[in-house]
C-alpha cells in the first residue's frame, strides 16, 4: 500500500526512523539495555522498508535495510590496510613482563611517563572497518597484516556494527573525514551451543569452536547466511591520519563507546607490574564467566605517541605484549579407551591420553560421555585429538584430527559386560547410557560413599576418594552406614592416617548423625536426586518414614518431582541391598532430622548467586535460603526471584536477569532477609 506522504514528508520520516532504530540498536547490542521491545523495533524497520520501496531513490548506505542485501559474491576483493595491523608477542610469566617492561623503559622517549593499558583479549576475527564523514564505507579482515578481504557487505549483517557513527558532540571530529575502526569479530559461547544443537538435530557436521565459527561465518560469500548467524563486533582502536586527535588508548575506548560501539568495560590503566599482575590473577578463573572466549589480557602502552616511538619488531608492535593464560586447548594422542562405573552404574568411556598440559594442569584422562558421542565424533584409539579443559572443568575430548590418521587406529567397541564385576551392561530405552546393574560392584561402592561425604550431601571431611578407597580395601567400610562404626585404633593401621587425621575423621563422622533430612536423602545416591529435588521432598514429606513409604502417585504429585523420578525413589527403596543400609543407619542411630515446618519468609522465592559473597560460601548461603522457605538454583531462570550478587561477578546472569526482569540484591541485602 502506497503511502500518503510525499518525498519531501518521506524524507523527513525516513530520517526520524532511521534515528530511532539507530538509537535502538545501540542500546541493545551495545549498552545491554532495551529501550523498546523487539517487536516495536521490528515494526519501525518494517515501515521503513515500505516507505523506501515507494522512494527507493531515498535509500542510503547507513539505512538499516542495508544490513543484508545483494546477491552472493564471487569471491572477495583484496584491499590493502592503510597501516598494518600487527600481531602480538605472547608472554607468560612474571619474568617475561618485567622484561618487556624494562626493554619498553630503554626505548622509550627521555622523561616519557610510562602507564599501561590493559584489557581482556578476544578470541575472534580481527577485522578494520573504515567510515567516510561517518558513514560506514567498507570493512576488511586483517588477512596477512597489510592486505585483508573485502567483507563489507557481511559485516553489515552484525548488529552490533553500526552503519553510521553515533553523532555526539564530544568527539565530533571523529564524523568528518576518514575514521578506522578495528577489533574482533566473536561468536558467544552461548550461541555457538546453540548454533551447535540446532545443527545436531538437522543432522548436520558441528563446528570446532567459536573463533573458527567466526571467522567462517565472515567468509561466506552470502551475506544472507551470515545474518543467520549470531555475530558480534567489539572494538579495541580507533585510528586517524591526525594521530594526535587520539592520544591514549583510554582516550580511543571512550571515543569508541560513545561512537555506538561495543568496547570491553573491564579495562584498566596501571602504573606498576603489580597492578597488571593483580588483575592478570583476578580474571584467570573470572574470564570462563565471560559471553566470550579468551586467552589472556593484553597490555599497550597507553600513551598513544610513545608507543609509536617503540616502533615494529617483526610483526608485533614493541609496545604492546598479551599475558597468555594456561591453554585451554591442545592436542594429544588416544593411547586407550577405557569404561570407568560411577557410583549409579553409569558405565562412561574414559580416553586414555599421552599427558599434556592444559589449563595449568597435567592431562591423561577425558571423558568420551557414551558410545554414541564416539560414534558421533568417530574417535578413535591411536587419534591424534583436540582436547579442551577450562578450569575445574572435566577434561573433554573435542574431535579427531583425521588428517594425520595412519590407518593403523582401532575402532571402539563398548564392552557386553562390566570391567568392574563382569555384570552384562544394560541401556534402557530413550536413554544414551549404558549401566552396571548390579548394586554390589565394587566400583559403585566406593562412589557412593564418596559421594554421601561430599559437600553438598553430608559434608564429612577426611572423606575424599583415596582414604574411602583405602577404607574399602581394608575391608573396614562395605557401605555407608559402616562409616559410623569405624573405631580409631583401627584407622590408625592404614598407612594413610596419623593420629590427627585419625582423630579428625572420627570427629567428623560424630557430628553427622543426625542431619537434616534434605542433606540425608541427597546423600544416599538416589538417582535423578538433586539437591533441590531433595529438598522438595523432605518439605512435602517432613520425615525419612513417609518418604520409604511413598507410592509413585504420591512422590509425582510433588512439585518438580515427575513420573521418572517418582519411580526411581520407589525402586531405591523397595531394593533389599537398600533396605539392609537403611536398617542398618536406624541401628547405629543415624537418622534424619524430622522437617517442623516448610514454611519460613522465604517461601515461594527463588534465588541464585553470582560471584564469591564474604560472609558465606555459596552452600552455605543455599542452605540458609532453603532452611527460610525458599528454593536456591545455578542458573537464571523464569522462576527466578531474586539474583544476589557478589563480587568478581561474570557477565552471563547478570545478562539473562535483565532480559527476564529479575531483581538483583545485594549480599547485605540476602541476609536482611534471611534475618
Amino acid at each position: 500500500m502506497k503511502s500518503k506522504m510525499g518525498k519531501a514528508q518521506a524524507k523527513a520520516r525516513l530520517d526520524k526512523l532511521k534515528e530511532l532504530i539507530n538509537d535502538y540498536r545501540y542500546h541493545y547490542h551495545v549498552l545491554n539495555e532495551s529501550i523498546m521491545s523487539e517487536e516495536a523495533a521490528d515494526s519501525l524497520k518494517h515501515e521503513l522498508s515500505q516507505i523506501e520501496e515507494e522512494y527507493p531513490q531515498l535509500i542510503t548506505p547507513d539505512s538499516p535495510s542495508q544490513r543484508v542485501a545483494g546477491t552472493p559474491a564471487k569471491g572477495f576483493k583484496q584491499i590493502e590496510h592503510s597501516t598494518r595491523m600487527l600481531s602480538i608477542s605472547d608472554i607468560f610469566s612474571e619474568d617475561e613482563l618485567e622484561a618487556w617492561q624494562d626493554r619498553v623503559k630503554k626505548l622509550a622517549p627521555n622523561g616519557a611517563k610510562l602507564e599501561y593499558f590493559v584489557d581482556i583479549k578476544m578470541d575472534g576475527l580481527a577485522c578494520a572497518l573504515v567510515y567516510e564523514d561517518g558513514l560506514l564505507s567498507y570493512g576488511v579482515t586483517r588477512g596477512d597484516g597489510t592486505t585483508g578481504e573485502d567483507v563489507t557487505n557481511n559485516i553489515k549483517t552484525i548488529e552490533s556494527i553500526p552503519l553510521s557513527l553515533r553523532k555526539t558532540s564530544k568527539y565530533a571530529q571523529f564524523l568528518n573525514g576518514r575514521t578506522e575502526i578495528r577489533g574482533e569479530i566473536v561468536m558467544y559461547k552461548k550461541d555457538f551451543k546453540e548454533l551447535n544443537e540446532k545443527r545436531e538435530k538437522q543432522g548436520l557436521p558441528l563446528f570446532a569452536n567459536p573463533r573458527n565459527t567466526a571467522a567462517g561465518t565472515i567468509r561466506q560469500l552470502d551475506p544472507k547466511l551470515v545474518a543467520g548467524r549470531p555475530l558480534h563486533f567489539r572494538a579495541y582502536d580507533l585510528l586517524r591520519q591526525n594521530e594526535s586527535e587520539v592520544p591514549t588508548n583510554l582516550y580511543a575506548y571512550e571515543a569508541l563507546s560513545a561512537l555506538g560501539f561495543l568496547v570491553n568495560k573491564d579495562r584498566a590503566v596501571f602504573t606498576s607490574t603489580k597492578e597488571i599482575l593483580k588483575f592478570v590473577s583476578s580474571w584467570e578463573e573470572k574470564r570462563l564467566q565471560l559471553p566470550f572466549n579468551t586467552d589472556g589480557i593484553v597490555i599497550k602502552i597507553n600513551d598513544r605517541k610513545t608507543f609509536s616511538s617503540l616502533g615494529v619488531a617483526g610483526k608485533s608492535a614493541r609496545g604492546s605484549v598479551a599475558y597468555k593464560y594456561a591453554a585451554e586447548e591442545a592436542t594429544t594422542k588416544v593411547k586407550d579407551i577405557i569404561v570407568s562405573i560411577g557410583r549409579t552404574g553409569a558405565a562412561t568411556p574414559v580416553a586414555m591420553l599421552e599427558p599434556v598440559v592444559i589449563a595449568g594442569s597435567t592431562v591423561q584422562m577425558a571423558t568420551l560421555h557414551n558410545d554414541g558421542e564416539i560414534q558421533r565424533k568417530d574417535i578413535r584409539i591411536g587419534d591424534t585429538v583436540i582436547v579442551h579443559k577450562a578450569g575445574d572443568i572435566i577434561p573433554e575430548v573435542v574431535q579427531p584430527i583425521t588428517k594425520l590418521r595412519t590407518g593403523h587406529e582401532v575402532k571402539f567397541v563398548m564392552p557386553k559386560k562390566c570391567p568392574e564385576c563382569s555384570t552384562t551392561l544394560i541401556k534402557k530405552k530413550n536413554e544414551a547410557v549404558w549401566r552396571c546393574p548390579n548394586i554390589h560392584c565394587p566400583s559403585r561402592s566406593w562412589k557412593q560413599i564418596e559421594h554421601f561425604a561430599s559437600k553438598e550431601a553430608l559434608d564429612i571431611e577426611g572423606l575424599g576418594e583415596k582414604n574411602v578407597i583405602a577404607l574399602i580395601d581394608s575391608g573396614l567400610v562395605k557401605d555407608s552406614a559402616d562409616l559410623y562404626s569405624l573405631k580409631k585404633e583401627d584407622i590408625l593401621k592404614l598407612d594413610r592416617f596419623a593420629e590427627i587425621s585419625a582423630s579428625n575423621l572420627i570427629s567428623a563422622i560424630k557430628e553427622k548423625t543426625n542431619p537434616p533430612l534434605p542433606k540425608f536423602l541427597y546423600a544416599l545416591g538416589i538417582r535423578h536426586i538433586g539437591v533441590q529435588t531433595a529438598v522438595d521432598l523432605a518439605n512435602h514429606f517432613k520425615s525419612m518414614e513417609n518418604i520409604e513409604k511413598a507410592k509413585i502417585d504420591d512422590l509425582a504429585e510433588v512439585e518438580g518431582v515427575g513420573e521418572i523420578v517418582a519411580e526411581s525413589v520407589v525402586e531405591w527403596f523397595s531394593e533389599p541391598r537398600n533396605q539392609r543400609l537403611i536398617h542398618k543407619f536406624k541401628e547405629a542411630g543415624i537418622w534424619p532430622e524430622t522437617v517442623k515446618s516448610t514454611g519460613g519468609k522465604l517461601k515461594g522465592l527463588n534465588f541464585v548467586v553470582t560471584g564469591s559473597l564474604g560472609s558465606m560460601s555459596r552452600e552455605e548461603a543455599a542452605d540458609k535460603i532453603r532452611a527460610n522457605g525458599g528454593g536456591f538454583a545455578t542458573s537464571v531462570s523464569k522462576e527466578t526471584s531474586y539474583l544476589v550478587v557478589g563480587e568478581n561477578v561474570g557477565e552471563n546472569k547478570l545478562v539473562k536477569a535483565k532480559e527476564l526482569g529479575t531483581k538483583t540484591i545485594t549480599e547485605a541485602e540476602l541476609i536482611k532477609l534471611l534475618k
